[in-house]
């Protein structure tokens, strides 16, 4: 699996977006931070050559916090190309805008807590 996390080629991408992070980024890291919602997220995390905002990786949780820059048509298209390429890996990803999280934080939170719930204790399907 280190062959798709983390790479070392990506290390000091990920130190300088962890040093660089959104006032949104930063907000939602330390609600986040110290398993708060149950299960540990980390900053920056790479798959591949594509790095993730705030990554659950017991539950394969993605979170993305999007600032002005993503809603360009050409930054629209890429995220949806990092969004695939994530899923192929059973990476289930959120978005919130910059805005979003500056304004309504516990909305933003009231979002994620379910989507970790559910991807650490999935349904078992009846019998």
């Amino acid at each position: 699996m280190t062959l798709h996390y983390n790479r070392t080629r990506e290390r000091d991408k990920r130190r300088s977006l962890r040093n660089n992070t959104s006032g949104a980024e930063s907000k939602l890291w330390w609600r986040l931070r110290g398993k708060q919602l149950g299960t540990k997220f980390r900053r920056q995390h790479s798959i591949d050559s594509y790095i993730v905002d705030l990554y659950a990786p017991s539950c394969k949780l993605a979170i993305e916090v999007d600032g002005d820059s993503h809603f360009t048509a050409q930054a629209v298209e890429y995220d949806l190309q990092r969004t695939a390429h994530r899923e192929r890996f059973g990476i289930e990803v959120i978005r919130f805008t910059n805005a979003e999280v500056l304004e309504n934080i516990e909305a933003v939170l009231d979002a994620i807590s379910p989507a970790v719930k559910r991807r650490n204790h999935p349904q078992t399907p009846p019998c």
